[in-house]
């Protein structure tokens, strides 16, 4: 099902303020939530929905990339979280947790919010294992046509000599002392809200209910080694640094059998010998003598998809701006592309012969060579070139 517009959701315009934002979100996470709407899908659905458009319209970074690119520039339900946020896993207790996290109860993972006893539970089970972070630098002409790469990566893997329990074989294990074997060990508190249940993984066994007799020699009861893995990397076409791409289950092993955490790849895009990139647009420097702006000529400008001619017509200004249309970058996660902007500049000779200099002394005199005195509409196309 299509995403309903952030705005919208929380029924405020572009222009909301912060604490407009926070407002109209804690009203809508009132009216929807789960314990005024006991078994109700439909609200919890309300309130997981106010609670996403909440978490991304509150943050300055991910509203502004929501504004430039809508529902893909914030990965919300692309699942892919190219720009850096993922809402593809973003479930109940995420939406509770961050109702808590802003409008009360310390960050509490289980809690009371209108006196009724509400516990969410803690993952029962041994503990994820850590994400990791690496940089993919990329060349323009790599980004401009989307490329996929192979990269080696130091990561902790699973231990084959105890096959990840952490227990030493022919041993085995019992139950946790601290938590029974639940996995979780839980406190009750009290809150702003009332009563308060604080359900927390079990330190002793990790959470999964279980220790060890005799830890394994090998890992030292971890379950996982330091080893080496290859991971392939799909990177979209139109990426830019910053962007970063989640690789899941990719990521250090967890200890004694936890599931895998993940890789987050981020981009960085190499300088390019002559492309300057502005967003989705590359600005290309074109240097030309004086006679070839004065008589006007034909040239040769790179692309990113080869060589092709450019009129230069006589009378060009130092300055002038020559378009070149969709000889950009692809737009990321959409169609069409980008410009790329010629920006011509009269390149001026620092030495020059005796009898270049004769040449032009005798031109100078010449009357169409000066510059006519109160040319204001020479001034105005110099500004607009400058933007301003």
């Amino acid at each position: 099902m299509a995403k309903r517009d952030y705005y919208e959701v929380l029924g405020v315009d572009k222009n909301a303020t912060e604490e407009d934002i926070k407002k109209a979100y804690r009203k809508l996470a009132l009216q929807y939530h789960p314990d005024r709407n006991p078994g109700n899908k439909e609200a919890e659905e309300k309130f997981k929905e106010a609670t996403e458009a909440y978490e991304v319209l509150k943050d300055p970074d991910k509203k502004s990339k929501y504004d430039q690119f809508g529902h893909v520039g914030v990965g919300a339900g692309a699942g892919e979280g190219f720009q850096g946020f993922d809402f593809g896993t973003f479930d109940l207790g995420d939406a509770l947790r961050t109702f808590m996290r802003d409008f009360g109860g310390g960050g509490f993972e289980d809690f009371d919010i209108f006196g009724e006893r509400r516990a969410t539970r803690a993952r029962r089970g041994p503990s994820k294992g850590e994400d990791l972070q690496i940089k993919l630098r990329l060349s323009l002409e790599e980004i401009a046509t989307g490329v996929e790469k192979t990269i080696k990566l130091k990561r902790q893997v699973r231990c084959s000599a105890c096959e990840g329990t952490g227990a030493e074989r022919g041993t085995s294990k019992r139950t946790c002392p601290t938590c029974h074997g639940t996995g979780e060990v839980r406190k009750v508190s009290r809150s702003f809200f009332g009563q308060s249940i604080i359900v927390t993984t079990c330190n002793l066994c990790g959470g999964s209910g279980e220790v060890i007799e005799k830890a394994c020699p090998v890992c030292g009861g971890e379950g996982r080694v330091r080893g080496e893995s290859t991971i392939n990397v799909k990177v979209p076409a139109g990426v830019n640094t910053g962007n970063y791409i989640p690789l899941r289950g990719a990521g250090n092993y967890g200890k004694r059998g936890g599931p895998a955490g993940d890789v987050l790849v981020f981009i960085e895009e190499e300088e390019h010998p002559y492309f300057i990139r502005h967003e989705d647009d590359l600005i290309y420097e074109l240097a030309v003598s004086f006679p070839q702006v004065a008589l006007g000529t034909e040239v040769e400008v790179p692309t990113l998809e080869g060589k092709v001619n450019l009129k230069i017509p006589a009378g060009t200004q130092s300055g002038k701006l020559f378009r070149l249309r969709g000889k950009g970058i692809p737009h990321l996660h959409s169609y069409g592309k980008g410009d790329q902007i010629v920006r011509v500049l009269v390149w001026i000779p620092s030495s020059l012969s005796s009898e270049e200099k004769r040449l032009l002394k005798e031109l100078a005199e010449k009357s169409g060579i000066k510059p006519p005195k109160g040319d204001k509409d020479f001034f105005e196309r110099q500004r607009n070139t400058l933007g301003f």
